[in-house]
């Protein structure tokens, strides 16, 4: 019995390199898919900023709300250390002067203008579904809070 000749064996450089990439399976071109990314920003730019509803803030002009909400605490994590708080467009303001521009501001005209009409409620909603009759939302009068000059 003779010894059965050894044949060298030549490893073919295209299988193994089809076997590593199933192995692997993974592109390589990793840091080029980033559209995925890009939904998701808009929607972090669209909430980053977001003020208060106005049903919100109609909560807030409740006179016992609004007393606390005027005379806060000093905070130094808020602008103006939470001293000059616009009560209508839920706003922080860095001292007295500013407050009063932007009590002038179209902004904080538009915002009172808005809000001049009755929050939707939950009996409106079903009225609009048919259970029951429409009645037209009712004004509320609104105007510019009072500020205290002497804020020292």
């Amino acid at each position: 019995m003779s010894d059965p000749e050894v044949i060298p064996v030549v490893p073919n450089v295209y299988v193994a390199r089809q076997l590593l990439v199933n192995i692997m399976g993974k592109s390589k071109q990793v840091g080029n898919h980033n559209n995925g990314r890009k939904k998701n920003i808009n929607k972090t730019w669209k909430t980053k900023r977001r003020t208060k509803d106005l049903d919100e803030i109609h909560v807030d002009m409740i006179p016992a709300n609004a007393v606390k909400l005027l005379k806060q605490d000093v905070d130094f994590d808020v602008t103006g250390c939470g001293q000059h708080y616009c009560l209508h467009c839920a706003r922080y303001f860095v001292d007295l002067k500013t407050l009063k521009e932007h009590f002038k501001s179209k902004p904080h005209k538009k915002r009172l203008k808005q809000l001049r009409e009755e929050p939707y409620t939950q009996a409106e909603a079903e009225r609009a579904a048919g259970m029951g009759s429409y009645i037209p939302p009712k004004k509320v009068e609104v105007h510019t809070q009072q500020v205290e000059e002497d804020m020292d």
